[in-house]
């Protein structure tokens, strides 16, 4: 991945921006693929061509909000989408 920041997610509104809800909800799709694949002994010498657009996604999806190498604000952001929260208890956008 490309090392790259952004401005602090969350300050354009509760959730972040759009690019940065759509690289959490890529995240969250990657680890509910790997948990699949995972979970079933017989798909795991599989994952590597399972997860592979997935992770692709995810990265991809990353880069263009300017996650990555954030990781903290980016697990901030992974965290609300997973919750259904943003902070302060309103419905995170996007779900």
């Amino acid at each position: 991945m490309t090392t790259t920041t952004s401005s602090t997610p969350g300050t354009s509104g509760a959730s972040g921006t759009s690019s940065e809800s759509s690289a959490a909800q890529a995240y969250l799709r990657l680890m509910a693929a790997v948990r699949a694949v995972l979970d079933d002994p017989l798909q795991a010498s599989l994952a590597a061509p399972l997860l592979a657009a997935p992770l692709a996604e995810a990265d991809a999806a990353l880069t263009a909000a300017g996650l990555a190498g954030n990781e903290r604000d980016f697990l901030r952001l992974v965290a609300t989408q997973a919750l259904g929260r943003a902070p302060g208890g309103a419905e995170a956008e996007g779900r």
